[in-house]
C-alpha cells in the first residue's frame, strides 16, 4: 500500500462500515424492528452469539446518527495510524470486550446494541497509543482526541439508566488493552560480524 493510497483506503473502509450500519438500520426500520433481536440480553448463554452483531445494530436512526460521526472520525484516524490489519484487530477486541462486559453486567431484562462501545474503544486506543509506543505524533493525536472527544468519558459512568454505560466502559477498557496488546514492537536488529582476510 502506497503512502498516497493509504488515506483513501482507510476512508473507504470507514465509509463502508458506516454505510453498512445505515443499511442495517434501514432494514430494521422496514421490518418493524426485526433486527433488534440481535441486541445483547445479559447472562443468557444463547445471547453470546449476538456480541459481534450487536455492535452493528441500533435502536432507531437517531441512535445511529449519534454514533456515525465519531465512529467515522476515530475509525479513520485509528486505521490510518495503526494500519488496516491492526485496526481491524483493535476493533474486534473492542467489540468483544464491550459485548462481554454488557453480557456480564447489564441490567436484567435489558437489550443492548449499538456502535458506541466501538467509539469508546477507539477513543481509548487513540488516547493512550502514542504514550505506549512512545511516538510523538501519536501522543499529539491522543491529546487532540482527548480535547475533542474527552467529554464522552462521562458516558462510561452509571449516570443514565437509558444509556448502556457498561458497553461504553468495557469498550473504553478494551481500547486501552488493545493499545498494549497490539502495540507496534521494535524490530530486532541483527549484528553482522565483519571478517577481514589475513594478508
Amino acid at each position: 500500500m502506497t503512502a498516497r493510497a493509504k488515506p483513501v483506503i482507510c476512508l473507504m473502509l470507514m465509509l463502508g462500515w458506516v454505510a453498512l450500519l445505515w443499511l442495517l438500520e434501514g432494514v430494521d426500520f422496514v421490518t418493524g424492528g426485526a433486527l433488534d433481536t440481535f441486541g445483547i440480553a445479559p447472562r443468557d448463554p444463547a445471547e453470546l452469539v449476538d456480541i459481534v452483531p450487536a455492535a452493528f445494530m441500533h435502536f432507531g436512526f437517531g441512535h445511529l446518527a449519534a454514533n456515525t460521526v465519531p465512529l467515522l472520525v476515530l475509525g479513520f484516524v485509528a486505521a490510518l495510524r495503526a494500519g488496516i490489519r491492526r485496526f481491524l484487530a483493535v476493533a474486534l477486541l473492542v467489540i468483544l470486550a464491550s459485548g462481554l462486559g454488557v453480557w456480564l453486567t447489564a441490567a436484567p431484562g435489558s437489550n443492548t446494541a449499538g456502535a458506541s462501545g466501538v467509539v469508546f474503544g477507539l477513543f481509548g486506543y487513540l488516547l493512550v497509543r502514542g504514550f505506549i509506543e512512545r511516538k510523538l505524533l501519536d501522543i499529539g493525536i491522543g491529546v487532540l482526541v482527548g480535547a475533542v472527544y474527552g467529554s464522552i468519558v462521562w458516558g462510561a459512568l452509571p449516570t443514565d439508566g437509558q444509556i448502556s454505560w457498561q458497553g461504553h466502559l468495557f469498550g473504553l477498557i478494551g481500547g486501552v488493552v488493545a493499545a498494549f496488546v497490539l502495540r507496534e514492537r521494535p524490530r530486532a536488529v541483527t549484528a553482522r560480524a565483519a571478517v577481514r582476510p589475513v594478508p
